[in-house]
């Protein structure tokens, strides 16, 4: 059995990682309210940004906290391939469960099913990424703990889809936000903790990239597009702000042809 680190950065990469979750679910929140609170294309866009942004956060989440992942008499490296599949799991199964939740008509069953779709995508994520792991020996797993993650990782989409659906208020969802962080984190330590390493010692060279070469820039560049996104989404008017627009505009039209008529007279 090899010996295994998972934070020999200290508590730099869980927190780092805590706040890329927290953000990556803040702002798919928001854009699942905004998609409810929208009609036709308006809506699948808002939908579309909340899978992309729930998605590549917990994606994020994962490659930074695994950055802290060392084993003792081996490098790491990861498959190229299977890194990105992981990523497009990520965005595309949960963007089926808001896609459930956004078009769903009885929502507690709609609720149900997206919770378990999306959670199951983002235990996908996770096992599909540490396929991607490349070191001097084999990786294993503990069915029990597997199976206990696969569960955190289902109640915590189900919660965050709830929270999505339910919250209006801004702190509110701010919070349900740093929850759902603590049970994405949860999730990904806890799958970490069912593994276990048999050393194959060899001096051929490992493929795949290291993480500095691969994994390091796709997650500076996912975690750019989040915070982008937030700037975008908390600029953006909603649906009330635009109807009070609307509103204003046509009073203003009204007021012109008023004073049109006025000066006609």
């Amino acid at each position: 059995m090899g010996s295994m680190h998972h934070f020999s950065f200290g508590w730099l990469t869980p927190t780092v990682s805590y706040l890329l979750a927290c953000v990556g679910a803040a702002l798919g929140l928001r854009c699942t309210l905004r998609a409810l609170a929208a009609t036709g294309t308006s809506r699948r866009n808002w939908l579309i940004t909340a899978a992309a942004a729930i998605g590549s956060g917990i994606w994020t989440m994962h490659f930074v906290a695994m950055f802290g992942f060392t084993v003792d008499g081996s490098e790491l490296r990861y498959d190229v391939p299977l890194t990105v599949l992981s990523l497009v799991v990520a965005v595309v199964v949960v963007g089926l469960g808001v896609f459930v939740v956004g078009y769903g008509r009885r929502r507690r069953p709609s609720l149900l099913v997206a919770g378990l779709t999306t959670g199951t995508g983002v235990a996908a994520m996770h096992y599909i990424g540490m396929a991607a792991v490349r070191i001097h020996g084999t990786l294993g797993y503990d069915p029990g703990t597997v199976g206990l993650s696969v569960l955190i990782a289902v109640g915590a989409a189900t919660a965050a889809l709830w929270a999505a659906v339910t919250i209006r208020n801004v702190v509110a969802a701010g919070g349900a936000a740093l929850v759902m962080g603590v049970a994405v984190s949860c999730m990904h330590y806890t799958g970490m903790a069912a593994v276990h390493v048999e050393m194959h010692p060899a001096r051929t060279e490992l493929a795949g990239a290291t993480p500095m070469q691969f994994v390091f820039p796709l997650a500076v560049g996912l975690g750019s597009f989040l915070f982008l996104t937030s700037a975008f989404v908390a600029l953006s008017p909603t649906a009330q702000e635009r109807a009070a627009y609307r509103e204003a505009g046509e009073l203003a039209i009204e007021e012109a042809d008023f004073a049109e008529l006025r000066r006609a007279a």
